[in-house]
């Protein structure tokens, strides 16, 4: 179960610190982090990262897949969590 949830927690920080990242970049017109990028960290796990990010950075906000998507697979996330840690417990 803690690896589970230190699966999650490393995978949401690495999310949280991309969106932040990529936001650095496009200010500096650097290379950009692709956004097949930041969707698989999402599908894996880190889609809670990456959401929190997007708002803390104003990141993507104009992005409406990310705007929609992005919350979308944060809640089913928490749900498989839930689901795994009520099963385990």
């Amino acid at each position: 179960m803690a690896l589970l949830i230190g699966y999650y927690i490393i995978l949401n920080i690495y999310g949280f610190y991309l969106m932040g990242a990529d936001k650095n970049k496009a200010k500096k017109g650097q290379w950009r982090i692709k956004e097949n990028t930041l969707w698989l960290i999402g599908f894996i796990g880190g889609a809670i990262g990456l959401t929190i990010g997007m708002n803390a950075f104003r990141h993507k906000t104009k992005h409406q897949s990310f705007v929609v998507g992005l919350p979308v697979l944060m809640v089913i996330h928490l749900v498989l969590i839930s689901y795994f840690l009520y099963k385990m417990s």
